[in-house]
């Protein structure tokens, strides 16, 4: 159970920090449809600054499993509001990419805890 938390929280880390760099820079990929469900300007940073913390919390899972354990959990739920909010917003077509990673997310969570 370890070592697939560990590529688990590894390949998700990867992902999340991709997609804070995208949030960050301002990336027109990424942005163009996060405006288009409502996300002011103001957000791309801190959204992508949680990304990180998410990562951070997955890798430092690695050596203490409680932090891994916490992170996971904001990550889904990161991730879950996001789908809600493409929901929300009308976006069938942007609620697949959110949707899927928060399902990925589930996995380290559920490692986490069986192999505590």
């Amino acid at each position: 159970m370890f070592i697939g938390y560990v590529v688990l929280a590894v390949v998700l880390s990867l992902l999340l920090l991709a997609s804070a760099r995208g949030d960050i820079t301002r990336d027109p990929k990424i942005t163009e449809g996060l405006k288009a469900v409502g996300v002011k300007d103001s957000w791309f940073l801190p959204l992508g600054l949680i990304k990180i913390a998410g990562a951070l919390g997955l890798l430092a899972g690695c050596f203490y499993r409680p932090f891994g354990i916490a992170a996971a959990i904001g990550v889904v739920l990161y991730f879950l509001g996001a789908v809600i909010t493409h929901v929300r917003a009308g976006d069938k077509k942007g609620v697949g990419t959110p949707a899927v990673i928060m399902l990925v997310s589930v996995a380290p969570l559920v490692l986490g805890l069986t192999s505590l």
